[in-house]
């Protein structure tokens, strides 16, 4: 068997240092769009490698092989696979799947719950206001998809700052943010290698409602002020306490897209929050065009050793069975 079938194994290890770059230089509906994608067949990839890896091992046990009627000679003439590296990639693939099922089940349960919630709530009216002194904002996926906010945070905004917080709310809304959330965390559990896209990915939808919300406006310096202003208001009054697990907040979630390396300062070392407010007081992105070129070579380069790898694997089994 070709060594290609374990390249798609170290495809993902790029997926760290790639993942900041992507989501500060591109226009951001393209991050999100470029982040997931790239999240979904990193870890697709090396997950099928991890079972091709265990199948071929298991075909080498002579008891298999005769019950699928395969040539043990020949599966060992042609070395599909490694016994000592097909033990671990078979553990390997049984807790991704574990792992896997549980977040899918998990992520379903709450984008039901969510949906039910606003469901619940009465009327046709998007916008529902909670009496609560905690500033609050956030939006529910449903049919209708609600935008939630807190007393607390209108009584914190005037009016064109709250136009502003709708505008944001709307846009995750209307292109289902939720959605691309949840593929790139679902990615990342299958491969944590993976995690620093699915991180990115929570910043981006959050700066594509920024841009969304700016575009509305036409003023990109008074959303960098609401973003503040909410988020300072938020963290006073100790809201996002009830954010629930399919909702998207102005202030997205604690932790989303914060870089972990202790070497970088200032903004490189910023939580998602003060990145926001540095990206609306630049110009609007509109380049980098060519990373994402440049990333779509990548993601071919691992979907064809995927394919390869899949490829050769057939090519000795169909040997086997003829031998």
């Amino acid at each position: 068997m070709h060594l290609a079938i374990y390249l798609p194994l170290f495809f993902p290890l790029l997926a760290g240092p790639a993942a900041r770059p992507l989501a500060d230089r591109l226009e951001p509906r393209l991050a999100t769009w470029v982040l997931t994608t790239a999240s979904v067949v990193l870890a697709a990839g090396s997950t099928t490698v991890l079972g091709l890896i265990a199948l071929a091992g298991l075909v080498r046990i002579p008891r298999i092989a005769r019950l699928a009627d395969l040539s043990p000679a020949v599966l060992g003439r042609d070395d599909p696979a490694w016994v000592p590296v097909a033990v671990p990639a078979a553990v390997l693939l049984l807790a991704v799947t574990v792992v896997a099922s549980r977040f899918l089940v998990r992520r379903v349960r709450a984008v039901c719950a969510a949906v039910l919630e606003s469901a619940c709530f009465p009327g046709q009216d998007p916008l529902v206001v909670m009496e609560e002194s905690a500033a609050d904002a956030f939006a529910m996926p449903g049919l209708p998809g609600r935008i939630v906010v807190s007393t607390g945070m209108l009584a914190t905004l005037d009016d064109t700052e709250r136009a502003i917080l709708f505008a944001h709310e709307r846009a995750h809304l209307r292109a289902h943010h939720y959605l691309f959330a949840a593929t790139a965390q679902l990615a990342a559990t299958a491969n944590p290698l993976v995690r620093p896209l699915a991180a990115q990915v929570s910043y981006t939808v959050e700066r594509w409602a920024d841009e969304a919300a700016a575009s509305t406006t036409g003023d990109r310096r008074r959303v960098a002020v609401t973003v503040g202003k909410a988020a300072l208001a938020t963290k006073r009054s100790g809201g996002l306490r009830r954010l629930p697990a399919a909702a998207l907040g102005l202030l997205g979630r604690r932790g989303a897209g914060r870089r972990t390396d202790g070497e970088r300062t200032g903004l490189d070392t910023a939580g998602p929050v003060p990145r926001r407010v540095a990206a609306l007081l630049s110009p609007a992105p509109t380049g980098g065009k060519w990373r994402a070129t440049v990333t779509a070579a990548y993601l071919t380069a691992a979907v064809l050793c995927t394919v390869e790898a899949a490829q050769d694997l057939h090519e000795v089994l169909e040997r086997a069975r003829g031998g």
